[in-house]
């Protein structure tokens, strides 16, 4: 994909500058376009590892297409749901203002889309610009249909770093070598972990290291002495993940879709729902060099603990003396799976790079306890009970294991007046305090199963403190809230305090994101002002997760006027 060329020359005139900035301004109504698009869903066959699988695709598609807007842009997409499941769309990171009907968690802002039924997403980018991604919300379809949503700057801003000569979209991916909806339907069933991936993928492909796979191993051929924008996703199901170019340094310029203060880096760790764009230079001897990704594990839990790769090859690489065969790739140094450490320091660098509109005045102070948990059996024995000595495995925040309604979506529900779908009794702060990092009492292990909102003013300031638990196992659970950014403003090892911790706080240039992990056995802490009406999902982005119950959602009130209201849902939205 070749990089779009934006941006001007400044005048030197105050007076003519002044007017161009009124022509520009009109001209950012008179140049927003809107794209149309049909998403057809639909089994087709896909070769990996050397079985062909029916998968579910977009268009045909493995990963799904990428879709390229500017900032400012109206999508209209039409998603025809041609495959046997239930399924819905999610664009993930965009804000959609007022518009929760466009947003796409199943039984949260929609009911499904049912198989030979379709639905058109209606929405419009607003001041937002970067890479972020769609991917269904739908148990665990988002395993095959996912694609890149890159946001350019609007007409004639230009990149606020060194303008690229290309771009790479980087998905990372998770395969299973079986249908990965039969493989969450038995885990269900059983109530014990689902099986682990079999491969990672780059762009859909395992890479070199994998069975019956080198043949298709993405290339991205680059000249020397150009630099490359990476734009960076990683839509694997359940895995946090290190990627690394060989002997190429990486700069990060941005993540979800906001810039950061540039920095440079060797590796970089990306959890599930994140993006991370890194500029890269074709500065080294020419050859080719392996770009690889690897799990991130912090859970005491199997993983997958296989390597992805894909090449990049300068055009004016040599050849081997064999035949003419290309040289053989070099590879990264990748940090080991439990490398804590280097994941820390990564995250630790992540700056905004301009003093951040951070809420000063918090109305809502929430201290969510985020972790596993287990359900105890009436009969320890039974084929449902298969998880630790004869439970349930489950997931809660607060204590509270969240249930998705199945009679209609909350937001429909809310907007109807329709009661006993919801309640919006969620507990601020854990419902027992404990101590949340150490050897927990296993009598509260056992979370309240429960479809609990917590009800937000308009305009409201709000912190959360996300508190990993040590129940099961402590984890990097990476929290995703749909419908905001926020301000990453701290984080840290062990129980949060809050007499001593928020001293530490950065409230001058934290980081702005959609989806954060809890440091294992940690804490991390997020502002935003609640100025989104509508209910939105916040959840745990390792899917295994969510069907256990580690989500909860907000249920922003509307404020005053048309422009601080949920707009009306369209006429074709799913009914349950």
């Amino acid at each position: 994909m070749e990089y779009h060329k934006l941006g001007d020359k400044p005048c030197s005139s105050h007076l003519f500058f002044a007017i161009l900035l009124v022509f520009v301004f009109i001209a950012s109504f008179a140049d927003a376009a809107i794209h149309f698009h049909q998403f057809v869903i639909e089994a087709k066959p896909v070769k990996r590892l050397c079985r062909t699988h029916s998968t579910i695709t977009v268009n045909g598609q493995f990963p799904g297409p990428t879709l390229e807007v500017r900032d400012g842009d109206t999508l209209v997409i039409t998603a025809i749901n041609r495959a046997r499941y239930n399924v819905t769309l999610h664009w993930h990171g965009v804000r959609q203002l007022r518009n929760p009907w466009a947003d796409g968690p199943e039984y949260v802002t929609q009911c499904p889309i049912q198989p030979g039924r379709s639905y058109t997403y209606r929405f419009t980018i607003q001041n937002q610009e970067g890479t972020l991604w769609w991917h269904a919300h739908s148990r665990w379809l988002r395993a095959t249909v996912y694609g890149a949503l890159i946001i350019y700057p609007g007409m004639g801003r230009p990149y606020p770093f060194l303008m690229p000569k290309k771009e790479i979209p980087i998905l990372l991916g998770e395969w299973w070598d079986r249908n990965p909806m039969d493989v969450l339907r038995l885990a269900l069933f059983t109530g014990a972990a689902p099986n682990v991936s079999d491969a990672f993928t780059i762009n859909g492909q395992p890479g070199d290291l994998y069975r019956c796979s080198s043949k298709e191993t993405a290339v991205f051929p680059v000249e020397a002495g150009e630099t490359i924008l990476l734009r960076i996703i990683n839509s694997a199901l359940n895995q946090e993940l290190f990627f690394g170019l060989a002997n190429h340094k990486l700069t990060v310029v941005a993540v979800d879709a906001s810039y950061t203060k540039p920095f440079t880096t060797n590796v970089i760790m990306i959890a599930p729902g994140q993006t991370t764009d890194v500029l890269i230079t074709a500065d080294q001897q020419p050859a080719r060099y392996y770009m690889a990704a690897h799990a991130y594990n912090t859970a005491n839990a199997p993983f997958d603990n296989t390597t992805t790769t894909a090449i990049l090859e300068y055009k004016s690489a040599p050849c081997s003396a064999k035949k003419g065969q290309p040289l053989k790739p070099i590879f990264p140094q990748l940090p080991g799976f439990n490398d804590t450490a280097t994941a820390t320091a990564f995250t630790a660098q992540l700056r905004s790079p301009y003093k951040a509109d951070v809420p000063m005045k918090i109305d809502e102070s929430l201290l969510f306890t985020v972790g596993l948990g287990l359900i105890n059996c009436t009969n320890p024995n039974s084929p449902r009970c298969q998880g630790p000595n004869g439970t349930r495995f489950a997931a809660s925040i607060n204590n509270v294991s969240f249930v998705f309604p199945r009679r209609n979506s909350l937001m429909q529900a809310y907007y109807q007046g329709q009661p006993g779908i919801f309640t919006t009794d969620f507990p601020p702060v854990p419902p027992i305090q404990f101590d949340y990092t150490g050897n927990v009492s296993r009598g509260l292990w056992q979370p309240v199963k429960a479809t609990k909102l917590f009800k937000l003013r308009y305009r409201s300031q709000v912190q959360i403190v996300f508190q990993d638990t040590s129940i099961v196992t402590v984890e990097d659970h990476p929290m995703h809230l749909h419908g905001y950014e926020f301000y990453v403003i701290g984080s840290g090892f062990g129980n949060f305090n809050p007499r001593t911790d928020p001293a530490k706080f950065n409230l001058i240039d934290p980081p702005r994101r959609n989806t954060i992990g809890t440091p294992p056995g940690g804490w991390v802490a997020i502002r935003f002002e609640a100025d989104n009406p509508g209910i939105w999902l916040l959840h745990c982005h390792i899917d295994t997760h969510l069907p256990w119950g580690l989500a909860m959602a907000f249920l922003v009130e509307n404020g005053v006027g048309e422009l601080q209201t949920v707009q009306p849902p369209p006429l074709d939205l799913p009914q349950c």
